[in-house]
């Protein structure tokens, strides 16, 4: 089964598409009063869940460890998953190897850690990013959500990670009690 590394290169590869994708100046995201319609994301082996606005984010890629969806300019993406810890990596490793493959050169501005989750928020280049990563039954799952957006989108995408932030609920297993 997939571990860390195979979450870590669905990241990768969506933080390059997004680094590369040319965005038409023209368009924009709809308005943040669209943000009424919300779909969720329930995972059935973790028991994790997230919400988005339906009128930001479209699906893209689904696999069974997790999701790309991508605003209707291409500018934003939205990427969900959770994973068994196979090799019960600790939460600072895990949390150091994303810094160092996902995020080198990154200038972060909010960056918490507690005991069972972390978040790392920042910039590199024009790309703002948020990611939220939680360990839960023992080390034994990872969930996580990270969004990524042109800093100069900002404004309107904070406000949208923060729509977002209180609808995540990390998984405990099929069961809910982490069995």
């Amino acid at each position: 089964m997939p571990g860390p590394r195979s979450s870590l290169a669905i990241a990768a590869v969506a933080i390059a598409a997004l680094a590369s994708t040319a965005r038409a100046a023209q368009e924009s995201p709809p308005g943040l009063d669209r943000l009424s319609s919300w779909v969720d994301i329930v995972d059935a082996r973790s028991g994790s869940e997230i919400s988005y606005p339906a009128s930001f984010f479209t699906e893209k890629a689904a696999e069974p460890e997790g999701r790309v969806l991508v605003s209707p300019d291409g500018g934003a993406r939205l990427l969900v998953g959770s994973f068994l810890n196979e090799g019960r990596v600790s939460l600072d490793a895990y949390r150091t190897q994303l810094l160092q493959e996902n995020y080198r050169g990154a200038v972060l501005d909010y960056a918490p850690v507690r005991s069972g989750w972390f978040v790392i928020s920042g910039t590199i280049g024009n790309l703002m990013f948020y990611e939220r990563v939680s360990f839960t039954c023992g080390r034994r799952y990872i969930n996580s959500w990270a969004m990524l957006y042109p800093v100069a989108e900002r404004a309107t995408y904070d406000r949208i990670v923060e729509a977002i932030a209180p609808t995540f609920k990390p998984g405990s297993g099929v069961d809910g009690r982490c069995g």
